[in-house]
C-alpha cells in the first residue's frame, strides 16, 4: 500500500480564527488523502474537540476494527516540539559562528505564543543545556498566559478576543500542562487536581514553589492590535524588515521587557509566520490605512512596498480550486472523522 493511501489527513480549523490566506491554503488542498473542515467556533473549540476524539473509547475501537490509529500534527503531539527544540540550538550556533556571542554566553528567547508549544520547546532546549536566560512569553490581547506567569493563577473565564494575530487567539494553552508536569517533578496527582479545577471552574492556582519557578524562568507580557500594528510600522521603517502580526507581538513585548528590567542580554526573537499570510493587517500597519482590495491584491501590493518576493505557494493560491467547504459544529467533529475514514 502506498504511503498516500495508508495515511489519511484530517484538518480542522476555526472558521473565523484564521486569515483569508490561511483559509485558502486549507480549502484548496490537493491531496487525495486529505479532508478539511471548518469548525463553528474558535481555536479552543477545535483543539478541545480533537482531544475528545483522541480520548473517545468508541472511536478508538472503531479505528482498531479497521486497522487504523490516530496521530496529531499539531503540538498535542510531542513530535511537533522536537524540531522546534532544534532550531533554538541551531540559532544559537549561528550566533556563535557569526561571532555575535561566545560559546557559552547566555541568551534570552522571546516567543509569540498562545498554545505554549514553541516556548515550551525553548524551555526544553534550556534543560538540555542550551544557555538560555529568560524565556519571554509574548501574548496578544488574549493574555491568559501573561496573567498566569505573573500571578500563578490560570483563569480562562474572560472574553475571547479575535485579533490580527489569530494563531495566538487561545484561552486554553494545552502545552502548559507539560511545563507544569516538569515543574512539579512529575507529580501526576497535583497536575490532575489543577486541571480538574480548570475543567470544573475554568481556573486553578499553582503552589508557591511553582510560582517561584515561573518567575525565575519566564517573563510574560502582551500587547493589543493597535500596538501590534504600530510595531510592524516601526520595525519596517527602521530596519526595512516586515514583521507578520505575530512576530510583531514578540518585538513589542521584548521592548517592554527591556524597558522594565534593563536587561540587554543578546536575545533571540522567534519569527513565526510569513507577513503575506496576514497581508491585510500588515499592509494596513505599513500604509496607515485599511485596503479595500481582495487578499491577493493586498499580497501583491505588500510585495511591491516591501521589495520582498511573494512566496510562490501563496501567489498560486488564487488560481487553485476550492475543494473543501464543509463547516461543522464541534459536536459534529467525531462523525466527520468517521465519515472521512469511511467508517460507519
Amino acid at each position: 500500500m502506498s504511503p498516500e493511501v495508508a495515511t489519511k489527513i484530517i484538518v480542522f480549523y476555526p472558521e473565523d480564527g484564521v486569515s483569508k490566506v490561511q483559509k485558502r491554503q486549507m480549502t484548496t488542498q490537493e491531496g487525495k488523502n486529505v479532508c478539511v473542515a471548518a469548525i463553528k467556533g474558535n481555536f479552543d473549540d477545535a483543539q478541545t474537540g480533537v482531544k475528545q476524539i483522541f480520548g473517545n473509547a468508541e472511536i478508538a475501537k472503531a479505528l482498531a476494527n479497521h486497522n487504523m490509529m490516530f496521530s496529531s500534527a499539531n503540538s498535542i503531539n510531542w513530535g511537533r516540539l522536537v524540531p522546534q527544540i532544534v532550531y533554538y540550538i541551531s540559532t544559537y550556533c549561528e550566533l556563535v559562528k557569526n561571532e555575535e556571542i561566545q560559546n557559552g554566553d547566555v541568551v534570552n528567547v522571546v516567543v509569540p505564543t498562545g498554545n505554549f508549544g514553541n516556548i515550551l520547546a525553548a524551555y526544553y532546549a534550556k534543560k538540555m543545556g542550551l544557555p538560555i536566560g529568560k524565556l519571554i512569553c509574548a501574548s496578544n490581547a488574549n493574555n491568559v498566559l501573561t496573567d498566569f506567569i505573573k500571578t500563578g493563577v490560570y483563569d480562562k473565564n474572560r472574553n475571547f478576543k479575535t485579533t490580527i494575530s489569530p494563531s495566538m487567539d487561545i484561552l486554553i494553552s494545552s502545552n502548559l500542562e507539560r511545563l507544569l508536569y516538569d515543574m512539579v517533578d512529575g507529580d501526576t496527582e497535583t497536575i490532575k487536581n489543577w486541571f480538574a479545577q480548570l475543567a470544573k471552574d475554568g481556573k486553578y492556582e499553582v503552589n508557591d514553589a511553582v510560582k517561584a519557578r515561573l518567575s525565575e524562568e519566564f517573563f510574560g507580557g502582551y500587547c493589543d492590535d493597535e500596538q501590534t500594528k504600530a510595531t510592524i510600522k516601526k520595525v519596517f521603517d527602521k530596519y526595512s524588515y516586515l514583521c507578520d502580526s505575530h512576530t510583531a507581538v514578540a518585538v513589542k513585548v521584548y521592548e517592554d521587557y527591556k524597558a522594565q528590567t534593563g536587561d540587554d542580554t543578546k536575545t533571540i526573537i522567534a519569527s513565526t509566520a510569513s507577513p503575506f499570510k496576514f497581508a491585510g493587517s500588515v499592509l494596513e500597519a505599513v500604509t496607515g490605512k485599511k485596503s479595500d482590495e481582495d487578499e491577493f491584491k493586498q499580497i501583491q501590493i505588500l510585495g511591491e512596498i516591501s521589495g520582498m518576493e511573494v512566496p510562490k505557494q501563496l501567489a498560486e493560491l488564487e488560481s487553485k480550486e476550492i475543494r473543501f467547504t464543509d463547516s461543522v459544529s464541534a459536536n459534529e467533529m467525531p462523525q466527520t472523522v468517521l465519515e472521512s475514514l469511511g467508517i460507519k
